[in-house]
């Protein structure tokens, strides 16, 4: 009698909490949105800035929190860019940009050792290499100022222009917490409150986003950088790795044949071709703006989903791959790549989106590493450093002075004025507000139509695909998007993703351009 009891209460308690799921699935209620601390959350889509354009400020707590908390969720696999392949080279400087710049590793004839980290984004340690994803292009350079760090990817844009979105948009992309399964309509809820997206997703779902092999692709700063001169004078950069094998990409049916054979194809090619002796090669651009030509653009130029059409290409010199690692784990999984490795003569701009990168990634590999990472012998500079920074696990110095401050007469450390950061006028109030100049869809639009007819199908059959599972709202948000940024990619993709055409030009025609 007690056991049948025991055996309807429990019954019961489960039918209620069903119904209330129920319930609550049907009508869900908004709740506050907080920091860890419970302290309300006044907007989680926009970092506080100094004015208008001026750089991210330190103080916007709820920026630097996320970032933290992200950045701690892995240990020890890299929560982003788990999946990665190194190689050792040079890079040689063919056009002297002293003009623009003070840093050595542009000078006229310098040849500079490199580590290149080339890497999934998404996807996890053990993952096969055709899954689509934007590709990493990290590259080290050990050069006579100290270590600096061009951290980029294939794609010459990003999906989001403000870091305070970044450890939202990787969990969007990551499996469900609930499956550990991939789930589109998780990505397409994120995407559809992100129109800035659209260009970048549409070079994600192009065959762009399954490379043939590290060798036949190119690779972006993504970020716009300032170059100092001698002068002081400041001058916009964007950096571009162009590959001299050129460019390959697998296609939706490459992808399945070349899956079922060879799930590390791109580890595989660059690790053979570099041991055979068939080094490759790319040479190394820069876009140049200066810092007047900024406002004369009908979008902003820092913003990190843009490109910058039309400006010219400047080459700057080459880079060979010629060492594979001796050891992969204390090279390419212990290499520390953080763009606030920076040297003299080479700035962030205010490029909100790499301002937050300037902390986030030196933090996380300080996490995953230690806090000692840079002592490690793939990220020790060739120049050695000299500071009072002490202690910590796995500290491999030898320090035998007293002198662990600065300033000291005993043991001076000189601060040259060459290596200060350049100055930059700030004005208005601080904000937490969007960029000025979105153009959110055009470029969208104008590499759509750069592709072949080939390319434009797959790039069509690939996004329509993946969109039809999501949820009928933000699968029509994000279908207009597309019919935006172009009549005929909106459509074509609409067609495959089975989308009320006359929904889809409704809502587009409430976007502006």
């Amino acid at each position: 009698m007690t056991a049948s009891l025991g055996l309807g209460n429990f019954s019961q308690r489960r039918v209620l909490g069903v119904l209330a799921a129920s319930m609550f699935s049907l009508s869900v209620q908004a709740a506050t949105l907080t920091r860890d601390n419970g302290a309300a959350v006044g907007d989680n889509q926009n970092s506080q800035t100094a004015g208008a354009s001026g750089p991210v400020l330190l103080q916007d707590v709820q920026l630097i929190q996320k970032l933290q908390r992200f950045d701690r969720e892995r240990i020890p696999e890299r929560v982003v860019h788990a999946r990665g392949t190194g190689a050792h080279g040079n890079f040689t400087v063919t056009d002297n940009l002293s003009d623009l710049t003070r840093a050595k590793v542009f000078a006229a004839g310098e040849v500079t050792p490199v580590f290149v980290r080339f890497s999934a984004v998404v996807h996890g340690n053990h993952s096969p290499e055709t899954l689509r994803d934007p590709r990493g292009f990290a590259t080290k350079f050990y050069t006579a100022d100290g270590n600096w760090d061009l951290v980029g990817n294939n794609f010459p844009t990003f999906f989001i222009r403000d870091a305070i979105k970044f450890p939202d948009m990787v969990h969007a992309f990551k499996p469900d917490p609930r499956t550990n399964l991939d789930d589109d309509s998780r990505r397409f809820d994120f995407f559809s409150h992100v129109p800035e997206a659209t260009r970048t997703l549409t070079e994600l779902y192009s065959n762009s986003g399954t490379p043939a092999s590290y060798r036949e692709m190119d690779g972006n700063g993504v970020h716009a950088y300032k170059l100092i001169n001698a002068k002081g004078e400041v001058h916009y950069v964007k950096f571009h790795w162009k590959s001299l094998q050129g460019l390959k990409n697998l296609d939706p049916k490459q992808v399945v044949e070349v899956q079922g054979r060879d799930y590390s194809h791109m580890t595989n090619d660059l690790v053979n071709h570099i041991n055979k002796g068939d080094f490759p090669k790319w040479d190394l651009y820069v876009q140049v703006l200066k810092p007047e030509d900024l406002a004369k653009f009908d979008f902003d130029p820092l913003d990190a989903t843009k490109i910058w059409p039309d400006v010219a290409e400047r080459k700057v010199g080459q880079m060979v791959l010629n060492r594979n690692p001796a050891n992969v784990f204390q090279e390419t999984e212990q290499v520390a790549m953080a763009p606030s490795n920076l040297v003299p003569g080479i700035e962030p701009s205010e490029d909100r989106l790499l301002q937050g990168r300037v902390f986030s990634y030196a933090d996380t590999q300080m996490y995953r590493i230690g806090a000692n990472a840079l002592q490690l012998p793939i990220n020790a500079p060739k120049n050695s450093a000299n500071n009072g920074n002490q202690d910590g696990a796995m500290n491999l110095g030898h320090t035998s002075t007293g002198v662990n401050y600065q300033p000291s007469r005993l043991l001076p450390r000189e601060e040259p004025q060459s290596a200060r950061y350049s100055q930059m006028a700030v004005s208005g109030s601080t904000q937490q507000a969007k960029i000025q100049r979105e153009q959110n869809f055009k470029q969208a639009g104008d590499l759509y139509r750069s592709l072949s007819k080939k390319e434009r199908q797959d790039l069509i059959d690939s996004f329509g695909g993946s969109l039809a599972t999501t949820d009928d709202e933000s699968k029509h948000i994000v279908l207009s998007f597309l019919y935006k940024a172009d009549p005929e990619y909106g459509t074509g993709v609409t067609k495959v993703a089975k989308g009320d055409m006359a929904r889809v030009k409704a809502l587009a025609a409430k976007l502006n351009d």
